[in-house]
């Protein structure tokens, strides 16, 4: 097959069952083929100089950063790759914050592979690439011009409060989040003042409720 053009695919993805999965998904099809793959940030940076691949499919959460982050940082070091944001939130709150930050597709990582393959086919055809359940959606919030409740809340965080906001309702302590995220203790608190403050939260056990229902919310 001497006409068939080859695209390389980069997975970050701290799970390495998901890694095999998408490892052997991309080595069954003819037209792609794995050049790479990380599991955290640090390593996905570190490859950046020895990759050129035409898609990357990033985890929004990674052990020692923001998929968000890193996607962003990837788009700025090669504007011509494509990007897919995967998730197992599905939440167009992510999606649009994927998009905004440089992704060409979202994917829920409970999406069938086909539907995986659908948007790397998609994303190479200069093509934005979201899952059914999340295009529905975000189709929906664009007709009613007007966020949901739940996404009117947390779209006033940022990226890194809404990492945070995450964690938080993971039931992550703030030493260990300030770990995690390689930031302070203080820059921590600081940031969750900010986020009670954002969504009119009161006190810490106000802030801890309203994430762990966020958290639920998000992956129902």
């Amino acid at each position: 097959m001497s006409g068939l053009k080859i695209s390389e695919v980069f997975i970050v993805d701290d799970h390495e069952l998901v890694r095999q999965g998408l490892r052997q998904l991309i080595e069954g099809e003819i037209d792609l083929k794995l050049c790479g793959e990380a599991s955290n940030v640090s390593d996905a940076l570190k490859m950046r100089s020895s990759l050129k691949p035409d898609v990357a499919i990033v985890d929004i959460s990674l052990p020692d950063g923001n998929g968000l982050d890193l996607i962003k940082q990837l788009h700025s070091w090669l504007p011509k790759m494509h990007i897919i944001a995967l998730s197992m939130h599905d939440d167009e709150i992510y999606a649009e914050r994927a998009l905004n930050n440089g992704a060409s597709g979202y994917i829920n990582k409970q999406d069938s592979a086909k539907q995986l393959l659908i948007g790397i086919r998609q994303v190479l055809k200069n093509k934005i690439f979201v899952s059914p359940k999340i295009d529905k959606r975000l189709k929906q919030q664009a007709l009613e011009n007007a966020p949901n409740e739940k996404n009117n809340n947390t779209l006033k965080l940022t990226d890194r409060e809404l990492q945070i906001f995450e964690l938080i309702g993971k039931g992550t302590k703030t030493k260990n989040i300030a770990n995690i995220l390689k930031l302070s203790i203080k820059t921590i608190e600081t940031h969750r003042r900010h986020i009670k403050d954002k969504l009119s939260l009161t006190s810490g056990t106000e802030l801890v409720r309203a994430a762990i229902m966020w958290s639920l919310e998000s992956q129902s």
